[in-house]
Parts: structure tokens; C-alpha cells; sequence
């Protein structure tokens, strides 16, 4: 009994001795830390759903996955437009990323940026909520990086230094500075604009300087970021086009994470994300919420908000880039896209 018991002892130690390199191998692979990337900072909603995720996940794993945020897209010299890139070559591990900003490499995203196809919170919810999200989750998928949640930075406004703009003729000769995509610059021609491409981190300077005259986003980051202060007195509401967020992970990153873990990153994306939406639709409107248009009356700015006719007038315009765009993103896309628009309307 004593010789049979040692025995059993000294093998289940050898055992025990045997496994360790494998515990501690799958120890080392999680990361000390993981970076997060996102285009600006706090307290625009796009940013702000990247720290909460990276705290949801922090905490909710009791340390063992530390995320830290890069705001500012500081891991790729502050070129938003390559943030996708930089997760593909592992220099990135998590991304809060606009849809406006990874169009370039991924041509369906143009879905978002198609001229007056949203024009409303409806629409864009019926777009990812449902099979059309779901199918540009499976093209992000192909590109070595797995999406975990839709988010929202919100319908995108123009501002600018010089005059109302009420129709199209408004912007002739205006410098309007856009992020990323080819797309937004056949826009703007159309409507007889002069566009200038430039990083956010160096909008601020241009606009304070009057290097370009306007530019188009969000209303929160309009407020947020005092453009009423850097000239920008004119602005027009007209929901020309949605800027979605996508929360993603690297796949070599969540391939290496233990499948509750996985989960547990997944959920944290998704509670930021929801987080995020109602951030990114506060006080415009939503909901009887007002508050944003309130502090630009307090600020004197000149908010010109466009009737569905005269908004037509500029879909009218830019309609040749529609139909173009459209065929990049996929026709069959597009219809699909616009049925489910309709239905949300309905």
C-alpha cells in the first residue's frame, strides 16, 4: 500500500513537473499590456467608447489583459488613415476605428459615405443592426482583424468661417478639408467646393489660421473640440453622410486569448459600443434631447438646419458620385442597403 501510494505520488509530480513549461508557456502569451487605437481624444464618443472598453476589459479581467489607449492615433503619427494597416502589422492590438478612415482599404465601408443614402438615425441602425452589418463584418474579417461591435461617431454636419449654407451654390470656392477617401473629394467638387485632405491633428491649426475655410463632422466633436472659436461661426445640419465606429481586435491577438476571454473582450466591446451610440446621439434631437443645439445657440452659432427638400437639392448634385461610389462598394450591397433604409422608414 505505503510502495503502491509513492509511486502514484511520484508520478502525478512528474506529471505536474512536465506540465509547467505548458502552464507558463500559456501564461507568457498574453501581453502585459495591449495597445488601443482611436482617431482624437476624450471627450468626443468615439474616443470616450475606447477608454471605457479598455477599462471594461482591464477590469473585468481582474488585470490579466491590460489595455491602454493611444488616443490621437499617436501609434501611427497621428494618420488615422493607417491605423488598420498598423494592426495588421501587429504594431497595433485593439481599435476604436471610423469607418471613414479604413474606406480606403476596405472599399465597402464606402457604404457609409454614399451621399444622403441615411439621412437618419433609423437607417443607419437598420444598416447595422442587420445582414448589411453583418456581411461588412465578414469582409473586415478577411483582413486578419476581428470585429466585435458597431459603434457610432455620428451624421457628419459641415461648418464654416465664411457664410450660411443653404444650397449647393453656398460652397462654391470654399476650402473644405475632409479626413480620408476619394469619395468625400468628388463630393465636394460636385458642389463646386475646393477639398483639402488633412489629418485631424492638423485641422485645428488650419482652421485657426483660416488655411481651409470649413470642415465636416459630428456635432459633438464640433462642440467639443470649440471650433466656434477657430472661425467656424456657420453651421449647416444636413446628414449628408454616417460615420460608423468598428470596435476590433487583432486576430493574432484574440486568437491567442482563452475562449472566455474572447467572450469577455466581445461583451466589454459591445457594452462600450452601446455606450457609445447614446453619447454620440446626445442632445441633437434624440429622444427630445436638445442639449448640444442649446449650447450652440449660448455660443452664437449660426446653425442652419436644411428642410428634406432642400437637402434633395444637394443629393440632386452629387448624385453622379453616387451612382459611381455605389459600384465600388458593390451594386448588389448598395441595393440591399437602400431596401433596408426603406423598410426602417416604413
Amino acid at each position: 500500500m505505503t510502495i503502491e501510494t509513492s509511486r502514484r505520488g511520484l508520478l502525478l509530480a512528474g506529471a505536474a513537473t512536465l506540465a509547467l513549461p505548458h502552464v507558463a508557456k500559456a501564461q507568457a502569451a498574453y501581453k502585459s499590456e495591449y495597445k488601443l487605437t482611436v482617431v482624437g481624444n476624450r471627450p468626443i464618443p468615439l474616443s470616450e467608447g475606447a477608454f471605457q472598453w479598455a477599462d471594461m476589459v482591464t477590469q473585468r479581467s481582474g488585470g490579466r489583459i491590460t489595455v491602454k489607449v493611444y488616443p490621437g492615433s499617436q501609434l501611427v503619427g497621428g494618420d488615422q488613415t493607417r491605423e488598420l494597416v498598423a494592426m495588421r502589422q501587429g504594431v497595433v492590438d485593439f481599435g476604436v476605428f471610423s469607418t471613414i478612415n479604413i474606406s480606403p482599404q476596405i472599399r465597402e465601408m464606402n457604404l457609409f459615405s454614399l451621399p444622403f443614402l441615411l439621412n437618419d438615425h433609423k437607417g443607419f441602425d437598420a444598416i447595422i443592426n442587420g445582414p448589411v452589418g453583418e456581411e461588412l463584418f465578414r469582409t473586415l474579417s478577411s483582413r486578419d482583424v476581428v470585429p466585435v461591435a458597431w459603434g457610432e461617431n455620428g451624421f457628419r454636419e459641415i461648418s464654416n468661417s465664411r457664410r450660411a449654407i443653404r444650397e449647393p451654390g453656398d460652397m462654391r470656392g470654399m476650402k473644405i478639408r475632409f479626413a480620408a477617401g476619394a469619395i468625400f473629394s468628388e463630393i465636394f467638387t460636385a458642389l463646386g467646393a475646393n477639398p483639402v485632405q488633412m489629418s485631424f491633428a492638423d485641422l485645428q491649426p488650419a482652421l485657426s489660421t483660416g488655411a481651409v475655410d470649413g470642415q465636416e463632422n459630428p456635432i459633438n466633436l464640433y462642440l467639443a473640440f470649440r471650433m466656434d472659436t477657430l472661425a467656424q461661426r456657420h453651421l449647416t445640419i444636413w446628414n449628408y453622410v454616417a460615420d460608423a465606429g468598428v470596435f476590433v481586435v487583432s486576430k493574432q491577438v484574440m486568437d491567442s486569448f482563452a475562449p472566455a476571454d474572447r467572450q469577455l473582450v466581445q461583451e466589454c466591446a459591445r457594452d462600450a459600443a452601446k455606450a457609445q451610440i447614446e453619447a454620440s446621439r446626445k442632445g441633437i434631437g434624440v429622444d427630445a434631447d436638445r442639449s448640444s443645439l442649446d449650447e450652440l445657440a449660448r455660443r452664437n452659432v449660426t446653425v442652419t438646419t436644411l428642410s428634406d427638400a432642400e437637402k434633395q437639392a444637394f443629393a440632386r448634385a452629387t448624385r453622379p458620385v453616387y451612382d459611381k461610389w455605389a459600384q465600388t462598394v458593390g451594386a448588389d450591397l448598395v441595393r440591399r442597403a437602400e431596401a433596408a433604409i426603406r423598410g426602417a422608414r416604413a
